[in-house]
C-alpha cells in the first residue's frame, strides 16, 4: 500500500462511489449507516486523509489545537455547562502558547469523519469520550499528539501518542456519599448515574458503591446529565413511592432537576431528601438550598490538556509521537453547602 492512499482507493475498497466519500467524511446525515460504517473502515484500514488536511499534516505546523466532543444539543439547551468552563480554560491556555483553537461537536456518536477532518487542521487533538472509536483515534494518533478527556484508560495501539486525562471521580464521589452516610447518618441512598456508556458516571458509581457497601439501600437510576434527565429520573422515584433519604446524583445539572421536581412533587430538601451533585458548576451555588457537590477543575482540565499536546508537538521539528503514554488525573474537592443537610 502507498503512503498517501487516494480517496479513489477508499471508494474500491468500500465499493462506493468517490462523491459518497466526500459525503461521509463531510459529515452529511443522508447516508445509510451500514455504507458510512463501509466508507469509515476502508479509510481506516488504508490510514487515508482527504487531501487538504494532508497536506496540513505534511507541514506539520498549523498553529491550531483541535478539540472533538459530543453534540450539546439537548431538549431543553442545558447541556453545556462543563464543556464551557473546560473550553475556556482550554481557549486561555492555547492563546498563552500561540495556538488557536477549533471546536467541533459530532452530531452523532462515533463520528469518525468529524475527527479525521478535524485532525487534518491541527497540530494535536483532544477527544472526549464517547466521540469516536478507538481505531480512529489510533489512526489520528500515528501523525498528530491526542489526549482522551473523561475516557477510560487502556484500549487501542500502545505505539500511539494518546495520552490520557481525567479529573479523581471514584474519590469525589466516595467522599460526598461518605459524607451523607457518615456524617449524617442517612442509611437510604441512591444513585442516579448519568448514561451507561460514559467512563465519569462509572467510575462516580464504583465511588458510590464503595461508600454504601453494607447499607440495606442503595438503589442505582440512570439518567443523562442534564436537568430534563434528572427532573424525569425523580419523577419516576417519587410516582414509584420509593424516595430515598439522600440521592447522590452523577452531575450538578442532573441534582438540579431532582431538586426541581422533589419540590414540584411537596417534598422538601434536604428536609425530606438529601441531595448532592458533581462537577461545581456556578448555578449550583444560586440554588436555595446551595447544592453540596464535588467540585471538579473544569478549566483546569482544558489548560491540562494544552499542556499534555504542546509537550508532545514541541518546537521544530516533528511531534514527539513515542513518548510514553501519559495520565494525569487531577484532584476534586468536597464544597458542602445546604442540599445535604448541613447549615449554609
Amino acid at each position: 500500500m502507498r503512503d498517501k492512499p487516494s480517496v479513489y482507493e477508499v471508494a474500491r475498497l468500500a465499493g462506493v462511489s468517490t462523491a459518497t466519500v466526500s459525503r461521509v467524511l463531510a459529515g452529511y446525515e443522508r447516508v445509510l449507516p451500514r455504507t458510512r460504517d463501509k466508507v469509515l473502515i476502508a479509510v481506516t484500514e488504508l490510514g487515508y486523509v482527504p487531501s487538504g488536511a494532508a497536506r496540513d499534516l505534511a507541514a506539520r505546523r498549523t498553529g491550531v489545537l483541535g478539540l472533538c466532543f459530543p453534540d450539546l444539543d439537548t431538549e431543553d439547551g442545558d447541556g453545556a455547562y462543563w464543556y464551557d468552563e473546560v473550553i475556556r480554560g482550554m481557549e486561555r491556555a492555547a492563546r498563552r502558547r500561540g495556538y488557536a483553537v477549533l471546536i467541533a461537536a459530532s452530531h452523532h456518536r462515533d463520528d469518525s469523519g468529524l475527527v479525521l477532518s478535524i485532525a487534518g487542521r491541527c497540530d494535536g487533538l483532544v477527544v472526549l469520550a464517547r466521540t469516536a472509536p478507538q481505531a480512529m483515534i489510533d489512526h489520528v494518533a500515528a501523525r498528530i499528539p491526542v489526549v482522551l478527556l473523561a475516557t477510560e484508560e487502556g484500549g487501542g495501539r500502545p505505539d500511539r501518542a494518546i495520552d490520557h486525562l481525567a479529573v479523581a471521580n471514584e474519590t469525589g464521589a466516595y467522599q460526598v456519599t461518605a459524607h451523607l452516610a457518615d456524617g449524617h447518618g442517612y442509611a437510604s441512598i441512591c444513585f442516579i448515574a448519568g448514561p451507561p456508556d460514559s467512563p465519569d458516571s462509572a467510575r462516580r458509581l464504583d465511588g458510590f458503591r464503595r461508600a454504601t457497601a453494607g447499607l440495606p439501600e442503595t438503589r442505582v437510576y440512570h439518567g443523562d446529565f442534564t436537568t430534563a434527565g434528572g427532573r424525569r429520573v425523580a419523577e419516576r422515584i417519587i410516582a414509584a413511592g420509593r424516595v430515598p433519604r439522600a440521592l447522590v446524583c452523577a452531575n450538578d445539572q442532573t441534582a438540579i432537576g431532582v431538586m426541581a421536581a422533589l419540590r414540584q412533587a411537596g417534598l422538601s430538601v434536604p428536609g425530606d431528601v438529601a441531595v448532592t451533585g458533581f462537577d461545581g458548576i456556578m448555578l449550583g451555588r444560586h440554588l436555595h438550598p446551595g447544592l453540596t457537590t464535588v467540585v471538579q477543575p473544569m478549566a483546569a482540565l482544558g489548560d491540562t490538556a494544552v499542556a499534555m499536546l504542546t509537550d508532545r508537538v514541541g518546537g521544530a521539528g516533528p511531534p514527539r509521537l513515542t513518548l510514553p503514554r501519559r495520565t494525569v488525573e487531577l484532584p476534586v474537592r468536597l464544597e458542602v453547602r445546604g442540599s445535604c443537610g448541613c447549615a449554609q
